[in-house]
């Protein structure tokens, strides 16, 4: 059979149903230009402020409700106004501070803040420590515990010191009634010094200590391996595995951790305000509990002295400075010595 070679479809001829395609050296005309133009400066445009659009929104709600408020705060605390009528402002310099300086109720916050704040983050963080090289083991539903361990942290601060009202009962709590088997007399928590104080402090351990066990258990898990085998091969006991691997590998976790806790600590505030029997902002009947938010809330809301209360905030605030501060002289010796 003879072969056929002239099956190839011919090149359209111009003015053909299909359009023939441009030449690659054609030259755009005039108004595809001024397209082209206006694209590219708009696409650079784009470029250039559309990071500052997507940031913006923080830095408005922080200009509203951070910046704003510490300011009017920094100037009512250098005048005498009222929260009946918070435009009526007369000037009073450093007065107020002055006067809280010299209030025994000011001392006695900041000592129970002091003493709230040791006997809560101290056990809180070494209990998150030992669970959370607790967990770092293989264990069977390992992701179960995790979700467990926020559990705490999600529940509401009301309905966790309702509850714990409740288990600090005097007369029928449930603590008292365990501590009756082991001939330990009924103790008055809600108006003893101490008791109140070490109830208030285990409110802020049962909520945080999951927390802060997560954080310990990601900071682990970050530990290469290889420390641990060579450990184990030089025959180091999984107690020295942990003093001498995990906790230095730790060091920086369990600043930011302990930094965290006491900012926290100095800002306690719904614990105390509903652990009280009389739900006000006094801190128990002879104040034995009342933290420094308490006395902050006390003087603002209750005796409305709005610049009395405005001089504590930024008091508190610079305490917050100098622990930040002191967070930083820490940090940088560390990273120096390691």
């Amino acid at each position: 059979m003879a072969t056929r070679h002239d099956t190839a479809a011919l090149p359209l001829e111009e003015g053909g149903a299909a359009p023939g395609r441009p030449p690659a050296d054609a030259v755009p005309d005039e108004k595809d230009q001024r397209r082209r133009a206006r694209l590219s400066r708009r696409w650079q445009r784009d470029m250039r402020w559309s990071p500052y659009a997507f940031v913006s929104p923080f830095f408005l709600l922080f200009l509203a409700f951070g910046l704003f408020p510490l300011i009017y705060t920094g100037w009512a605390s250098l005048h005498t106004v009222e929260l009946t009528d918070p435009t009526d402002m007369q000037w009073a310099g450093m007065r107020n501070y002055t006067r809280i300086f010299d209030d025994d109720f000011f001392w006695n916050a900041a000592k129970n803040t002091l003493t709230i704040g040791i006997i809560s983050t101290v056990p809180q963080l070494a209990m998150a420590m030992g669970l959370a090289h607790i967990l770092n083991y293989k264990l069977r539903a390992s992701t179960f515990y995790r979700v467990v361990m926020l559990a705490p942290y999600a529940t509401s601060i009301a309905a966790a010191s309702l509850v714990f009202v409740l288990l600090f009962g005097r007369d029928y709590g449930m603590i008292n009634w365990a501590l009756h088997f082991v001939g330990v007399d009924a103790i008055d928590w809600q108006n003893d010094k101490w008791p109140s104080q070490i109830a208030v402090s285990s409110i802020v351990i049962w909520r945080w200590t999951g927390y802060n066990a997560l954080i310990y258990l990601a900071a682990m898990q970050a530990i290469p391996q290889d420390l641990y085998e060579s450990a184990a091969l030089d025959g180091a006991s999984r107690w020295k595995q942990f003093l001498h691997v995990t906790l230095p590998s730790l060091r920086p976790t369990i600043l930011f951790t302990v930094v965290v806790s006491t900012i926290g600590a100095s800002q306690v505030f719904g614990e105390p305000l509903l652990f009280d029997a009389n739900k006000g902002a006094s801190g128990g009947a002879e104040h034995q509990f009342q933290t420094l938010g308490l006395y902050l809330y006390e003087q603002g809301w209750v005796n409305m002295h709005l610049g009395r209360a405005s001089a504590i905030a930024w008091t508190m605030f610079l305490i917050l400075i100098v622990i930040g501060i002191v967070n930083y002289v820490i940090s940088r010796r560390l990273r120096a010595s390691s």
